[in-house]
């Protein structure tokens, strides 16, 4: 099997359009964790999260294969707007004000600590648990900026692009979500 590891995106794309399965596999690869995260932190449910990251593939692999994708090199962006569509897409559907709260698995679950000592594992584990309650105090505009620019990577163009609102407005939720993170800190007397 070819590597796809040093391959730019849009060869990828075309190397999958052109009927090479393990270009997908390797874009997929590439972006999954980013993606998937991306999706959880916004649907706050992993059976959710898993359910709409496949609904992402699907929708990816049809506007591939029927030649529907010119994003210039920007695929995660592309995906990453895609998987916004589909949870608001979801959330409209269901009728929901707010997102659903799945268990207690989440990003930081998956991410491995250099020290293999108990202490560290169970400090960082408190820390996470910490974070994440305080997104999910978060209006859910400040949250989903804050999860795009710090989870996702994006700068906020591209988060602007993604929730139709403006880089302003994409800056503005960021700020205030900040705020509201600082002050929720300091109410709960809270130290990371």
């Amino acid at each position: 099997m070819r590597t796809h590891q040093f391959v730019l995106d849009n060869d990828l794309v075309r190397m999958f359009q052109n009927g090479e399965e393990s270009a997908l596999e390797a874009l997929i690869s590439r972006y999954k964790e980013k993606i998937f995260s991306t999706i959880f932190y916004l649907v706050k449910d992993k059976q959710l999260a898993e359910d709409l990251f496949q609904d992402v593939f699907i929708k990816i692999i049809d506007k591939l294969r029927s030649k529907n994708y010119n994003e210039e090199g920007k695929f995660l962006h592309w995906a990453l707007r895609i998987s916004h569509n589909l949870c608001v897409d979801y959330f409209r559907k269901e009728k929901r004000n707010q997102t659903t709260s799945g268990d207690h698995n989440n990003l930081f679950d998956l991410l491995e600590l250099n020290g293999d000592a108990a202490d560290a594992k169970f400090v960082t584990g408190q820390i996470h648990e910490k974070i994440r309650v305080m997104l999910d105090n978060l209006p859910d505009e400040q949250r989903e900026v804050i999860i795009l620019r710090h989870f996702a990577d994006l700068s906020f163009k591209e988060i602007a692009e993604i929730t139709n609102t403006s880089i302003n407005t994409s800056l503005g939720r960021m700020r205030y979500g900040l705020i509201n993170l600082r002050k929720m800190m300091e109410e709960n007397q809270m130290v990371l």
